[in-house]
């Protein structure tokens, strides 16, 4: 199979657009694109304020990380066991349903979290609840936020638009924590009475403006965007036909039947489970521990190298929007490709013995990553039947979300007995070797940017 280098599906599409030839230019003209862009940027920065702030919270009632875990782990595990149901509702109902309703559940909890921690009246029981709610409405928000994209540009533009989605999600997890931290420090983050010990009884009363308005603007956050998203017009052409109401679990084996049977989702979904497994718990667990362990680095050093990935991935989304169509030969080959430059980055890192090294690095590896996960994402959206968009979206994002937790739990078990430096030569050396299986045992190079209907 030949690279297929062409833009994908040029037929005409009545959207409202147009010509394709500048999607960058014609997507900023698009009042449509500029309310749901617009609105998903309020929502994602007001979501970097609670995850700032909640940690902050639970600590600051108990002191206890155990309570913090638990807290964390209540948002976490409904939002990975629920989110392929999540995924099937939204394509039984439509992104846009789903997205709303989400979005008015996440007003209605954050507005309680704000007004109850302004009250003090808060007590531990209530963070877990609302902890809760929280995560099961972050279940069906993902992939819901993630497969309206299609709904709203046509598939040309689908490159671009992904470009400037994921690099405005990118520049709130920049934002986001500067002025959330801010906002805690100006205002005021003590709470007294702590309910240490397991006490859930104990209320929160507090000098803890600051963190209530953290969760004030979040619930702010929310219900602007949820007026922008009135705004939004989905294109009909981009809804599926209307068929017999199908059982939740039933439509979400229909998913995973369908994308097993097309032979390069399976190939590429099982090839990024082996990258969550393996590689996405020594990223998140290795490296705040290199930087505390490392004399000559430290807190502020762990800052920034996170802030330079932070940066490189920015600058990659940014480039994708720039040169959409830059491959090496075809898109699974360019996946390899980079895949095996990031695993080789990812080797030293255990050596490294100042800032810049480390940061240098994290650059790099940030702009590979940022470059594909647009490409990544466009492609999805072009692959896979509109009917199963969400299924699709919510399976891509389960594999992320629900697999790296494992593998960040075996890493904090294998550093019992493995010391930093060979910790990270394995890991890099690892996804070197995946890319080396995928290329030899899998159809994984000869993926393309064509949609089936053009093959």
């Amino acid at each position: 199979m030949t690279a297929d280098t062409s833009p994908p599906l040029q037929k005409p599409l009545d959207r409202g657009t147009t010509s394709p030839d500048d999607p960058r230019a014609a997507l900023l003209k698009d009042s449509n694109f500029r309310w749901m862009t617009g609105g998903s940027f309020l929502s994602m920065l007001g979501d970097q304020f609670t995850l700032i702030a909640l940690p902050w919270l639970v600590l600051q009632m108990t002191g206890d990380t155990l309570v913090l875990g638990t807290v964390l782990a209540l948002i976490s595990i409904p939002r990975a066991v629920f989110i392929l149901v999540g995924g099937a509702l939204v394509d039984r109902h439509s992104p846009k349903q789903v997205l709303m309703v989400t979005k008015y559940i996440n007003l209605v909890l954050l507005a309680a979290l704000a007004g109850l921690v302004l009250a003090g009246t808060l007590t531990l029981w209530m963070v877990y609840a609302l902890s809760l709610g929280i995560g099961l409405a972050t279940a069906f928000s993902i992939p819901a936020g993630t497969a309206m994209m299609p709904h709203v540009v046509a598939r040309p533009q689908l490159q671009a638009a992904n470009g400037i989605s994921l690099g405005l999600r990118q520049l709130t997890m920049f934002l986001g924590p500067l002025l959330a931290g801010l906002l805690i420090a100006l205002f005021g983050a003590g709470v007294s009475g702590h309910a240490s010990g397991g006490n859930t009884g104990a209320p929160a009363h507090a000098n803890a403006t600051g963190i209530g308005l953290a969760f004030a603007l979040d619930a702010l956050s929310f219900a602007l965007s949820a007026w922008t998203l009135t705004k939004v017009r989905t294109h009909a052409s981009a809804h599926p036909a209307a068929a017999a109401p199908q059982a939740v679990l039933a439509s979400v084996a229909q998913g995973l039947a369908h994308f097993w049977r097309d032979n390069e989702l399976r190939t590429c979904f099982l090839y990024w489970s082996a990258i969550a497994l393996f590689i996405m718990g020594p990223v998140h667990i290795a490296i705040p521990v290199l930087a505390s362990s490392t004399p000559q680095l430290g807190a502020a050093a762990f800052g920034t190298m996170l802030g330079a990935h932070g940066a490189g991935t920015l600058l990659g989304m940014v480039v994708s929007g720039m040169v959409p169509r830059l491959r090496f030969g075809s898109l699974g080959l360019t996946i390899l490709v980079f895949d095996a430059i990031i695993g080789t980055l990812f080797m030293p890192l255990g050596l490294i013995t100042a800032v810049w090294q480390g940061a240098a690095l994290m650059l790099v590896i940030g702009l590979l990553g940022g470059f594909m996960q647009v490409s990544v994402f466009t492609w999805i959206q072009q692959r896979v039947p509109p009917a199963l968009l969400g299924r699709a979206m919510s399976l891509f994002m389960f594999i992320f979300m629900g697999l790296a937790p494992i593998s960040a739990a075996v890493t904090g078990w294998v550093m019992k007995s493995i010391t930093l430096t060979p910790l990270f030569a394995a890991s890099g050396g690892t996804l070197v070797v995946l890319v080396a299986l995928a290329w030899v045992l899998t159809p994984m190079r000869r993926v393309t940017d064509a949609t089936p209907a053009t093959r």
